[in-house]
């Protein structure tokens, strides 16, 4: 009678990991579109084709939520960290698309400096996000965590010195409002991987 009812917590777990194999894989991918800008059309289409990918996870994971009637973590944790996840995705599309909208032909090196920077922190994000369905090693998840915290706090040095030097030496406004626009969205993308980072930390200290 009850069966139904009886939660399918790898379920839960195998979606989280889906989502943040595709916020690495969506990192990656808006990485290798700065190095080969000639190439735009095809990496932006492949970008939202992840994307897609990243928004039927979503779904999957709060339809599951609503069928769910005993979950492996607070249901309000689970809501917060899918959203957050397919919040980052959203923000690499965004970069993506404004980087092929607006015609961007020459990244500077600040530019791709961030955007390696967002790789490492998905790659970091989905480590933290592997290690959840096994909490026996709470320190381990908390150094990740760190690391991403750290990382985000590079992420914001490196755009405060691009946005400087594209005030002092960029004489094009509207290639300066462009890129500066890429930047901040970029910078975004690893703010969000930060709260990714404290909702999982606040997982470890509720359940570990």
């Amino acid at each position: 009678m009850f069966g139904g009812f009886i939660p399918k917590e790898g379920r839960f777990f195998d979606l989280f990991k889906n989502l943040s194999a595709l916020i690495s894989e969506g990192a990656v991918e808006f990485r290798e579109l700065l190095a080969h800008l000639d190439e735009a059309e095809k990496r932006v289409r492949n970008i939202k084709d992840i994307e897609h990918k990243g928004d039927e996870v979503t779904h999957a994971t709060m339809d599951l939520l609503h069928q769910t009637f005993i979950t492996p973590l607070d249901r309000e944790d689970i809501h917060v960290l899918t959203s957050t996840l397919d919040d980052v995705l959203d923000y690499i599309d965004a970069a993506a698309q404004r980087v092929f909208l607006y015609e961007i032909k020459q990244m500077p090196h600040e530019g791709r400096e961030l955007a390696e920077v967002c790789v490492q922190a998905t790659q970091k994000v989905q480590t933290a996000v592997g290690h959840l369905e096994n909490l026996k090693d709470p320190t381990a998840i908390k150094k990740i965590c760190v690391e991403i915290n750290r990382l985000e706090n590079e992420a914001d040095h490196i755009l405060r010195a691009a946005v400087a030097k594209l005030f002092r030496d960029e004489n094009d406004m509207k290639t300066l409002i462009k890129l500066k626009e890429v930047y901040e969205i970029l910078e975004t993308v690893t703010d969000l991987c930060e709260d990714v980072a404290n909702i999982i930390d606040g997982i470890v200290l509720e359940y570990a």
